[in-house]
This record gives C-alpha cells, structure tokens and sequence, in this order.
C-alpha cells in the first residue's frame, strides 16, 4: 500500500507518493551535493588551490621540524629510541602526506642547496625531553586543526586526521613522562 497525504484543498482524491521515486531523488540531490564538497581541493583542471598548496607546504615543513626535534631526543637519550622510533615513524609518514620528505633534514646531506638545519635543544632529562616532545606535539595539532578550516575536502580530512594522530602522540608521550 503506497504512503499517501493528506487530500488537497478542494478535492477528495488523496495525493499518492512513491517512496521509491523521491528516494532515488534525495539520493541523486545528496551525491551530487557530497561530490561538491569532496574535490580534495582541486579546480576543474584537477590542480589544487594556491593557498591549498602553501597549507600542505606549511603542514609538511612544520612534520620536518617535528621529525628534527625527535632525532634530537633519540640522539640526547639513545634508551627512549625503542619508544620513540613508531612515534617518529608516523611522523615522517604526516611529512610524506602532506608532500614533504620522510627524512629529518637534521639527517640531510648538507650542501650548497640543502643546508642541515641545526638540531633544536633537548633538555637532559628524559622527562623533560619527553615532555617538550609531547608540548611540540600538542602546538603541532593545534596549528593544523586551525589551519584545516582554510583546505577543502580531503585536504581538511588529512589535517584532522593527522592533528589526531598529534593529539595521540602528545597523550602517550605525556604518559611516558609521568
């Protein structure tokens, strides 16, 4: 028995719907609507926006620094390598996707074109330098839920998927310190 509304004004014949019709509509309505919405940041030639561009550039820079920052701590403190190495990991894979190298530029060969940039400060406790890693972490993921605003599409899904990951990290590497 089809579903029916009420009658119309001035007529006794009820008005007949067919799920299946309006179903297919509303379908048809939302893909193209989530198809809009999921260019990953791309124009009708498939390149991605300026300002996309220069947000992955930045977001790839900034995992650089990260990684920078773990190498130091593995340097200072060789005993939290084994801890730190699926940390450092997944960060060198953010850099990778976001269009960055997955290699530490403190680690990079230096020459004329790809100066090494000089390793930031550990401080010489474990615990401490395990809580500035969980700080830089924790800035990291804010920076890049904040930035994930100005990126459409899958672009926004990467920063907010890798702030998580920021947010996970800060978490185990806080725990760590304790």
């Amino acid at each position: 028995m089809p579903f029916t509304l009420p009658s119309r004004a001035g007529s006794d014949r009820p008005i007949p719907l067919d799920p299946g019709r309006r179903a297919l509509l509303v379908s048809a309505v939302g893909t193209v609507l989530l198809a809009g919405c999921s260019d990953g940041g791309s124009d009708a030639s498939g390149k991605r926006s300026a300002a996309t561009e220069q947000a992955r550039a930045r977001a790839a820079e900034d995992s650089a620094e990260l990684l920078n920052r773990y190498d130091a701590v593995i340097a200072a403190h060789p005993a939290l390598a084994d801890r730190l190495r699926p940390l450092r990991t997944e960060v060198a894979e953010h850099a990778k996707a976001f269009g960055g190298s997955a290699e530490s530029q403190s680690a990079a060969p230096s020459g004329p074109s790809s100066p090494a940039k000089k390793a930031p400060e550990v401080p010489a406790d474990e615990k401490g330098a395990l809580v500035q890693l969980a700080d830089a972490e924790r800035q990291l993921a804010d920076g890049r839920r904040t930035a994930l605003t100005g990126v459409p599409g899958e672009q926004a899904r990467l920063f907010a998927s890798v702030a998580a990951a920021g947010d996970a990290h800060a978490y185990l590497l806080s725990e760590a310190g304790r």
